[in-house]
């Protein structure tokens, strides 16, 4: 614990807030809550953690703290700010599930429809369904059922109306009666009058294969099977038809796992479930969870929520806005006691999972870090090269943060200075643009770098680091064998052999970044290096311009598919069948020389 923070803890009030942990760049890394601010705050710096509160703590080189009138307004602000800063350690629900609705648009003429959006426009919203197939099957038995409108025109019939599915009411001037019928119809089909339907389904299969007209029972058989899909088959039912959301919870080892049923016209259709790490008390974090969960477009809060007893009713009903009961008894208890216990059985048959995961990442990191005598780097870049004989040289950079690679981090780079095969100027010209950037955006930097290679590289990216960027970030390097395998890590002044164990995790987890870094960087050569062996072939073509070159290259991807094309076919857009013979006579040398 540094000077600055033991001032800090000795001026923290007793009243609820929230407080912002921030690591030695100033970024923060952590938002919490607190009912009472100095003794949570406190808390984190003094007794024993787990690993991964030991973590978040080592991280931690300042914190700031924000004092609100209540801790339901300390939740509201807590939300906020996790929104705002993204910080590494919290819970963040990136799942972006979603599923499809039946709706029945607010029209004088309503449509039928399948989406994945509710807006509020006045239409009728029937699901979510987990199975799309199904829904879209239902809507077809609608479809047939209920003549809604399918068209725009105004003048005349439409292909639905021909088929039987469509009134055409702007042509035929429908009574709008018709349709406020057939909604009140639909609504009953999902409010339990699907029974009659899905009886007559069933009676025309069984009519339709005494016929032999085994396409149109297998066709019924796929409905009635859509039906129950999306209707009947459901693991629990309550005949009160509400729409309501049922969360349960359950935690161990430092780990929550949170089940929410979603409960649709009183049917059980989907449960969401999330494992995470938590750093705060359970129920404070749980509550957290529940207001960024309804953050998220695809989760609309419903018309009634259940939550387990040990939960502050308050703080949720002040973060969602709607009728959020703790039931004592009945089937509701049943539900949430129900939600409960998936938590735990998802937790318990998991957790040795996620161990392992932990144990192949996050600590194969730590024990890397101390092979190197380094901090744990959380943050690894790693480099590679790519040429053959100095053609269409590249080289790439791939990401691995917490063990794992970050693939929207990673970056290809064309060589611009470099003539010729020279691995050592390539490699010092894309440390220098790539960390060159970094400086100037004010980016994370990594707390290790590895090179795809030996001294000469690590060595050409140490000048770049040290002398040019003012830069002191560790390098090693990765060495091969004969086989082209992960052989040696080299670090140090003197790039001495780091001795690992071939079947550690940590030496398992550098293998997996060295050949992430040259399948990406071999790709991106072969693709460089494709397009322009693509583009030379046609470069003398007589009558081929850049802009024909061009929408060639657009149009056919590959010399392998223009070869495959005749002349007929390169003839298309403004290629002139002349020009096409050209082409097709300098894609193909061989067949000239043959003649």
């Amino acid at each position: 614990m540094n000077e600055k923070i033991k001032n800090k803890l000795a001026l923290l009030p007793d009243q609820p807030g929230c407080y912002l942990m921030k690591n030695e760049t100033g970024k923060v890394i952590y938002v919490g809550k607190a009912k009472i601010l100095k003794n949570r705050v406190r808390s984190y710096f003094t007794g024993s953690h787990n690993t991964k509160t030991e973590r978040l703590v080592a991280d931690i080189a300042d914190f700031e703290y924000i004092v609100t009138e209540s801790n339901i307004e300390a939740l509201l602000l807590e939300i906020n700010l996790i929104h705002q800063y993204n910080p590494k350690y919290n819970i963040m629900l990136k799942d972006d599930k979603s599923y499809p609705f039946i709706k029945i648009t607010h029209e004088k003429y309503p449509r039928l429809l399948i989406t994945r959006k509710v807006y509020k426009d006045k239409g009728v919203y029937f699901g979510p369904y987990p199975d799309v197939g199904a829904a879209n099957e239902t809507k077809k038995l609608l479809d047939r059922l209920f003549p809604l409108r399918k068209c725009s025109n105004k003048k005349d019939p439409c292909l639905y109306y021909h088929l039987g599915q469509c009134l055409c009411p702007y042509v035929f001037h429908t009574d709008p009666q018709v349709f406020v019928d057939m909604v009140e119809e639909i609504k009953k089909f999902f409010n339990g009058g699907y029974v009659t339907y899905q009886k007559m389904l069933v009676e025309n299969m069984q009519f339709a294969a005494e016929n032999q007209e085994f396409e149109r029972a297998a066709e019924l058989r796929d409905q009635i099977k859509a039906i129950d899909t999306v209707m009947v088959r459901q693991k629990m039912t309550n005949a009160d038809l509400v729409n309501r959301d049922v969360f349960g919870y359950a935690v161990d080892k430092g780990w929550m796992c949170v089940q929410v049923f979603f409960v649709r016209q009183g049917k059980l259709i989907q449960r969401d479930v999330q494992q995470f790490p938590f750093y705060n008390e359970a129920q404070e974090d749980f509550l957290t969870y529940i207001g960024q969960f309804y953050q998220n477009p695809q989760h609309i809060i419903p018309k009634e929520v259940l939550i387990p007893n040990d939960i502050d009713l308050l703080s949720v009903e002040a973060l969602l806005k709607t009728k959020v009961l703790q039931p004592q008894r009945g089937e509701k208890k049943q539900l949430v006691m129900l939600a409960n216990k998936n938590a735990q059985v998802a937790l318990s048959e998991k957790f040795n999972l996620v161990t392992r995961q932990s144990e192949r990442t996050t600590g194969a990191l730590e024990k890397l870090g101390d092979a190197l005598n380094l901090p744990t780097p959380t943050r690894i870049d790693a480099f590679d090269n790519s040429n053959i004989m100095g053609t269409s040289p590249v080289s790439a950079m791939v990401v691995f943060i917490d063990g794992v690679p970050a693939k929207n981090e990673y970056r290809k780079y064309k060589i611009k200075t470099v003539i010729g095969p020279d691995d050592y100027a390539s490699m010092r010209e894309v440390i220098y643009r790539r960390y060159s950037r970094v400086v100037k955006e004010g980016l994370d930097l990594p707390e290790l770098i590895l090179i795809d290679g030996g001294k000469g590289q690590v060595d050409a990216a140490r000048e770049v680091l040290e002398n040019q960027l003012g830069l002191d970030i560790p390098v090693a390097g990765l060495a091969k064998n004969d086989q082209h395998k992960t052989s040696e890590l080299l670090f140090g002044p003197n790039l001495d052999v780091v001795p690992l164990k071939r079947n550690s995790a940590e030496f398992f987890l550098l293998q997996r970044i060295q050949d992430e870094v040259h399948r990406f960087a071999i790709t991106f050569h072969r693709q460089l290096r494709s397009k322009n062996t693509f583009a030379s072939v046609l470069d003398d073509v007589e009558g081929l311009g850049p802009k024909r070159r061009q929408f060639l290259l657009k149009e056919f991807k590959s010399l392998k598919k223009m070869k495959e094309a005749s002349v007929e076919e390169l003839t298309i857009g403004s290629i002139p069948k002349k020009v096409a013979e050209n082409v097709y006579q300098a894609i193909h040398p061989e067949e000239n020389s043959e003649k």
